[in-house]
Formats: C-alpha cells, structure tokens, sequence
C-alpha cells in the first residue's frame, strides 16, 4: 500500500489541490456564489438609490414652491387636499378605493 501511494504521490497531491481550488472558486467570500449574491445586492442597493434620488428631487420641488416666492395655487391645492376645504357654493366629492378615503 505504501508503494503505491510513493508512486501515486504526485496524483494525490494535484488531484487534492485541484479541488481545493475549484470549492474555494464556487464558495468562500470571494467565490463565484458570493459574487452573484453581492451582484443582486448592488442591483437592489441601485433601484433603492434611484427611487430615493427621485423622492428627494419631488420634496426639493415642493419645498421650492413654498419658499420666498409663494405659489399660491399650490397653497390651495395642499390646504384642499388636507383640510378637504372648498369655496362657496362648491361640491365636494370624496371618492373611495378599497375602503379608504383619497
């Protein structure tokens, strides 16, 4: 048995690098399972970004029409949305989707 692992030695040795190497290619922290995990991070982590970036500009929108120069339309848009506030003699409807009010 000893002899033919002296003679097999070389074969050994490569055949339990060459595994080595392939697990520690597919697994481990910078495998290739890891890369694609960290690839749909980064695709999550953009689409969050983006969205943010999109909110933040509306809000910088908004924020600018109640600045210096007030909008007064936009004043009256806001107080009829939030206190559902009309003018004389004007009818008001409140309309409903799936049980809650708008």
């Amino acid at each position: 048995m000893l002899k033919k692992l002296k003679k097999n030695y070389f074969l050994l040795i490569s055949t339990f690098l060459i595994l080595y190497f392939f697990f520690n290619l597919l697994s481990g922290q910078r495998g290739l399972i890891s890369y694609f995990e960290k690839k749909n991070v980064l695709n999550t982590l953009k689409n969050k970004e983006s969205t943010i970036i999109s909110q933040i500009t509306d809000l910088d929108f908004k924020n600018s029409l109640l600045s210096d120069n007030l909008d007064l339309d936009y004043v009256e848009t806001l107080i009829r949305e939030r206190f559902i506030y009309g003018k004389k003699n004007e009818q008001i409807y409140l309309i409903q989707t799936n049980g809650t009010k708008n």
